[in-house]
């Protein structure tokens, strides 16, 4: 799936459209803890987070994640979006809780097979 398809599944707000949103996902990180967020390995991984911060867009960036969701609705300082920008990366938000928006990415994958 590509990250349009998961903002679908999430009915998530997309404000920043980056570079790679025809790429698909290969791999969904949920964390808080950007320091666990740094040890990953994977390739072309989406970040699902409730930590609302331009701090999230920098460390998306190190692990070459393609896109940033914050969850919970959280309102996002304005700085994130022109971070994003700034990184030509996608940054979504959208209402559900982290819990349920991991649930919502895994029912969409295994549809999509």
């Amino acid at each position: 799936m590509t990250i349009l398809e998961i903002a679908e599944a999430l009915k998530a707000e997309v404000l920043v459209k980056g570079e790679g949103l025809d790429r698909p996902i290969k791999n969904v990180v949920s964390s808080d803890l950007m320091s666990d967020v740094l040890v990953v390995d994977d390739d072309d991984i989406l970040l699902l987070t409730s930590l609302a911060s331009d701090q999230v867009l920098r460390t998306a960036q190190i692990v070459g994640a393609l896109g940033v969701v914050v969850v919970n609705g959280k309102p996002l300082p304005s700085s994130m979006v022109n971070v994003a920008n700034d990184l030509h990366m996608t940054l979504m938000t959208c209402k559900l809780a982290k819990y349920q928006a991991n649930i919502a990415v895994y029912e969409a994958l295994k549809q999509n097979g």
